[in-house]
């Protein structure tokens, strides 16, 4: 089944954040817990980890790129 993670809220950060660094690779395999990527808020840096486990099918943000919450970032076949 595939699915697609979208970015959640991060605490009391604002509703967009800075993608610093994409932490998984299409194809790869990835655990619950594992991070996927490494953003930053106005206050703080922050990984954002996987909720479930499975592959990588589409990576669907970039480094450098501002994305808001409720964005797609992954597509993840389980």
């Amino acid at each position: 089944m595939r699915y697609v993670l979208k970015l959640t809220k991060l605490g009391d950060a604002a509703d967009k954040v800075v993608v610093v660094e994409v932490l998984a690779k299409r194809g790869q395999r990835i655990a619950a817990g594992q991070p996927l990527l490494l953003v930053e808020t106005d206050k703080t840096t922050v990984e954002v980890p996987s909720p479930g486990e499975g592959t990588v099918v589409d990576i669907l943000v970039a480094a450098g790129e501002e994305v808001a919450t409720g964005a797609p970032t992954f597509a993840i076949e389980a």
